[in-house]
């Protein structure tokens, strides 16, 4: 078929256009040499943050134009993982997102393979999560009171699961333990996966748990909800009563994740993972998700974010290293620390961050009272409606 010069050069033109559209929809991957984003989850599968950061996956992956690789590695309360993100080139391939569990472990293990501050580049505090405690069906309780009469009734006769030594989930588990006055012996698992299924299966009768993690199984009937660990019910399980409500009125845990990479990215990269991790996390279709799961998303700035590390990782090295005069109450000991001061090393953590931010700052004399047998009321802890609210910008 005959076509005209001027016809020819038309469809060599528009060829062109349409080759140009395609190099420039390639060129963040070709920026990147084609590789994918590694995210590195140092939890186990069916934890409540791989729940989280799999349900925005695919968004990730669209706003960064790279393929995305989710990839878990649990142990050592989240070291193992972490030291993995520590240890990746810092060409802005590799990320990780991690928990409360970063900040706490130096105060928990004798030696650290890394610096959790200075061997890291935060690049966004994206969220908070609600945790919750649930007991195996055969454990005959319903409720706090009826939880705490039975632990009384058999003192460390009952298991407590957790998923890693100091972990927030275990120091959850403990600061319950110290509020209602009881005792339970604490299982610790390499991640929340292997957890849930000994709930399940009654190998360990109680533990707390992401709720987004435990919905599910709650529902089914194979775990049964004592109390939610933050100070408001959820909207997904508006059923659940909190336990602060049931009577321990000054219980209150919530988690948070961050994504952070190796120390040294270049401010391009660190701008770039940013702003794909907000736009990812903030889009109607991911947030509506993660309102389902019970977590709240707040994307923070980079700048936000290495503030927040630091002020936690402050007051944890802060309060972990008060010295008290009950250190030595408990039986329970794990990596050569007794249960107790972790608790209170929680219990101070959050009791510090109140009297750094409030506004004219407390005198902190409550503090003193909060580690001794004064009557509960004198102790100083968060009061405000959202723990989470108290360290986002």
């Amino acid at each position: 078929m005959f076509q005209s010069p001027a016809s020819q050069a038309g469809r060599r033109s528009a060829l062109k256009i349409l080759l140009a559209a395609a190099v420039a929809a390639a060129m963040p991957a070709l920026a990147q040499g084609g590789k994918p984003v590694r995210v590195i989850l140092p939890i186990s599968a069916g934890s409540g943050v791989d729940a989280i950061v799999r349900a925005a996956g695919p968004a990730l992956s669209k706003t960064l134009g790279q393929p995305v690789v989710i990839e878990n590695l649990p142990g050592a309360g989240g070291i193992t993982g972490a030291a993995a993100v520590v240890k990746a080139a810092p060409d802005g391939n590799t990320v990780g997102v991690v928990s409360n569990n970063h900040v706490i472990n130096p105060s928990v293990f004798k030696s650290m393979p890394f610096d959790p501050i200075k061997d890291i580049t935060p690049i966004s505090v994206l969220g908070a999560t609600q945790l919750v405690m649930v007991v195996n069906p055969k454990v005959p309780a319903k409720n706090v009171k009826e939880l705490t009469a039975l632990l009384k009734a058999k003192p460390d006769g009952y298991n407590m699961a957790s998923s890693g030594n100091g972990t927030i989930i275990h120091l959850a588990g403990e600061l319950f333990l110290s509020e209602a006055g009881v005792r339970a012996n604490h299982i610790p698992y390499k991640g929340t996966g292997p957890m849930i299924t000994d709930l399940i299966g009654g190998q360990v009768d109680m533990g707390v748990i992401a709720l987004n993690a435990a919905l599910p199984h709650i529902k089914s009937g194979t775990l049964r909800a004592i109390g939610l660990c933050g100070d408001t019910r959820s909207a997904v399980a508006p059923d659940i009563p909190t336990i602060a409500e049931q009577g321990l009125s000054h219980y209150n845990v919530e988690g948070w994740f961050a994504v952070a990479g190796p120390a040294g990215l270049k401010p391009a990269d660190v701008k770039r993972l940013h702003d794909a991790f907000a736009a990812a996390f903030s889009s109607p279709e991911v947030v509506e998700a993660l309102k389902k799961q019970a977590t709240v998303v707040k994307p923070t700035t980079p700048e936000a974010a290495a503030q927040f590390f630091r002020s936690e990782a402050d007051a944890t090295r802060h309060w972990s290293r008060r010295p008290t005069s009950r250190s030595n109450e408990s039986s329970s000991h794990y990596m050569g620390i007794p249960r107790r001061p972790i608790v209170r090393t929680l219990r101070g953590f959050l009791c510090y961050r109140r009297c750094l931010l409030t506004q004219p700052p407390d005198p902190c004399k409550t503090v003193v009272a909060g580690y001794s047998r004064r009557p509960r009321s004198t102790r100083c802890l968060p009061t405000r409606r959202h723990f989470f609210s108290l360290f986002l910008p």
